[in-house]
């Protein structure tokens, strides 16, 4: 497969070489140079300082290519000190590429044969060649001043280490040098002999009041990256179990090298063990779906016999019914983060959900909690109690969040026509028109996925439509779904559920299919039977097999139309025609999207089986697709927006209250 580098290379070349043909040119054609993508190549670190058998060595710098756009190596030259002896280096070594601006090499038995002896010093400089396969030259970095030692082991030294009181899980942090990275090379692993004493109980030299530790082996990984000097492990349930007590022994470090381990030394080390406890959730207010943050100290959930829940005691005041106060004594089950963070997702069928049933739900049952919370560990059968902290966390309507995710056949689809380059401008409009068609409605749309919510509907906006059918849209997800009992819809990808009956399985949005409005589509589009001239009179300036695409200067200027009043443009009207592009490239996409998202709602229809509007009312977002003509979906000639008719728009706003903007005041279609 082609890089796009080298993509647009030959489109550039075909393109200069074509202009002279037309020409009627007879002199040979002026081949142009092409963009190899490595103006910028740059070496600026090495990592790490000594290096050892299966070592990944990091390479960071700038404009690194892929193996599609070239071959890439490093460069040493210097020399090699051993005992005194200096041995000159001139040796290059196959590299990986990892992203634009990291490269790795590793220090495997070919690496270690090129230098002159496995073990010593290395000082000179370091490059980055490439042979790039887009203008077939060959690039080098400027070199950088490189020193590491190089050597088959390494031993591990420790100066101290961190101790004192502190919660199960917590992080333990190690002083000392020759630590292990955690890759290939191996991993620097802790040893810890002892006694853990409960604190219930009196410590015995013997250990008799308490539970023998004997050779607990835990991973230690660096502190930051290629850092041999500091390494961290986590306090184990392993080591003492959950309840609160006292450890005293020795901790001792071993390298685990890929040729055998290297011990160190040892030294004290005394923890005493902390009842778990909560300091917080954030945020403030949730809603169902979204997580809830908990921050404290000691939680467990690593391993698969162990739980953290959180106690909570108190009262929850609704907000529609402030004198209902529903007395709240129930326990929730988290999801492990790590020792300090704990996570709760707002569910329906929990207890939460249940104790609030009477007043609505979760769903609809917005108000506030006051109390008390409190971790309660279990491990095997093995409970703690925890600490209790004051709390407050105020359960918010229910909300739709909604990631619109644009994958690369999309963006490959702007290039049919001409807008590649406006790529961000659409996008923008259509997250615009999607929060315009939706406002009044609690629902929430993002461009980047979510990380706060659990539930999360996601619609996919591609390129052609994988369906083979030339549909705009598709929505694939299965069945009805009245009142929008689903908040975690995928209108994309392809759903198996949705074929059994013969219909399409791919969903989503599919930019490319617009083309089929056209007079005279592209090859891989089939032409509608209404096609639209006004249509070809606002892209055949800017599709690239009609006209010219727009550049990069010409986008920079380019700006999105608050409406369509002068589209299209005039012919010497360059700007105008690349604004009007955009803007209706991304009404096409915008409109398809809610239509299609209205779907996924539980539109047309919520209480019957229609899946459109009955009958062709002009601005109806939900009317079937023959129903909707391309002035109404680009916006043009005083055609719409299309927008959700009555009853329609009052059923979303029933299963999505709570809207952070009012409804606008618009005169709607009726839906009969």
């Amino acid at each position: 497969m082609l890089s796009l580098s080298f993509a647009r290379g030959v489109m550039r070349l075909a393109i200069t070489v074509g202009a002279g043909l037309w020409a009627g040119c007879d002199a040979a054609a002026t081949l142009p140079s092409v963009d190899p993508g490595v103006t910028q190549l740059s070496l600026a670190e090495f990592h790490p300082a000594l290096i050892l058998p299966s070592t990944e060595i990091d390479l960071v710098g700038r404009d690194f290519v892929g193996p599609d756009d070239g071959k890439m190596q490093v460069h040493l030259t210097g020399n090699f000190t051993v005992a005194d002896a200096h041995t000159p280096v001139d040796a290059t070594f196959e590299s990986i590429f990892v992203d634009s601006k990291h490269l790795r090499v590793i220090a495997d038995a070919d690496f270690f044969a090129k230098l002159p002896a496995s073990v010593g010093h290395f000082a000179g400089q370091a490059a980055v060649l490439v042979d790039s396969y887009i203008d077939r030259s060959h690039h080098v970095t400027s070199p950088l001043d490189v020193t590491f030692d190089l050597s088959n082991s390494a031993t591990p030294s420790l100066q101290s280490v961190s101790s004192g009181t502190m919660f199960v899980n917590d992080t333990v942090t190690l002083l000392g040098d020759d630590f292990l990275l955690g890759t290939a090379e191996g991993t620097t692993h802790v040893v810890l002999d002892g006694c853990f004493t409960p604190t219930s109980q009196t410590a015995k030299p013997d250990c008799s009041t308490g539970t023998p530790v004997s050779a607990v082996d835990l991973p230690a990984q660096p502190s930051s990256p290629w850092d041999r000097t500091r390494a961290q492990f986590i306090f184990s349930p392993v080591i003492g179990g959950i309840h609160p007590g006292h450890f005293d022994g020795t901790l001792k470090v071993v390298n685990m090298l890929a040729g055998g381990p290297a011990q160190g030394g040892s030294v004290p080390f005394a923890v005493t063990l902390a009842k778990p406890s909560i300091l917080g959730f954030t945020p403030a207010s949730a809603s169902l779906g979204q997580y809830v943050e908990i921050s404290g100290g000691g939680f467990i959930g690593a391993a698969s016999d162990e739980v953290t829940l959180i106690h909570l005691v108190g009262q929850f005041v609704p907000d529609r019914a402030p004198t209902q106060m529903v007395p709240v004594d129930l326990r929730l089950v988290t999801s492990f983060v790590q020792g300090t963070h704990a996570r709760y997702v707002l569910d329906e069928t929990d207890a939460l959900g249940k104790a609030l049933v009477n007043i609505g739900g979760i769903r609809y049952g917005a108000g506030q909690f006051s109390g008390q919370a409190s971790p309660i560990l279990r491990k095997g059968t093995d409970e703690e109690d925890g600490t209790a902290s004051d709390v407050q966390l105020a359960v918010a309507p229910v909300r739709q969040v909604v990631w619109l995710n644009f994958l690369p056949s999309y963006v490959d689809s702007l290039s049919l026509y001409g807008l590649q380059l406006g790529d961000d401008l659409i996008r923008q409009h259509v997250l615009l028109l999607a929060e315009r068609d939706y406002e009044g409605v609690n629902i929430e749309f993002r461009l980047d996925e979510p990380t706060d919510f659990a539930l999360y509907t996601e619609v996919d906006i591609a390129g052609p439509d994988p369906n083979d059918e030339g549909l705009f849209g598709y929505d694939n997800t299965p069945g009805k779904d009245t009142n929008n009992e689903r908040l975690f819809d995928k209108i994309g990808g392809v759903n198996a559920t949705t074929q059994e009956d013969g219909s399409p399985g791919y969903g989503g949005v599919f930019a490319e299919q617009f083309l089929g409005f056209s007079m005279h589509p592209v090859a891989q589009v089939e032409g509608l039977p209404d096609p639209s001239a006004l249509f070809d009179r606002i892209f055949d300036p800017i599709r690239p097999d009609t006209g010219r695409s727009a550049s990069a200067n010409e986008i920079s200027s380019a700006a999105m139309l608050a409406d369509g009043s002068s589209c299209p443009a005039a012919s010497n009207d360059r700007a105008g025609q690349i604004n009007c592009g955009l803007f209706v490239l991304g009404n096409l996409v915008g409109t398809t999207l809610t239509h299609e998202l209205g779907h996924s709602l539980g539109l047309a229809d919520p209480d019957g089986e229609l899946f459109h509007d009955p009958g062709d009312q002009p601005n109806r977002l939900m009317d079937s697709g023959d129903a909707r003509p391309f002035e109404e979906r680009a916006e043009l000639m005083s055609q719409g927006p299309a927008r959700f008719c009555d009853a329609e728009f009052t059923y979303l706003q029933a299963v999505l209250p709570g809207a952070v903007k009012s409804a606008p005041a618009l005169d709607r279609p009726t839906c009969e």
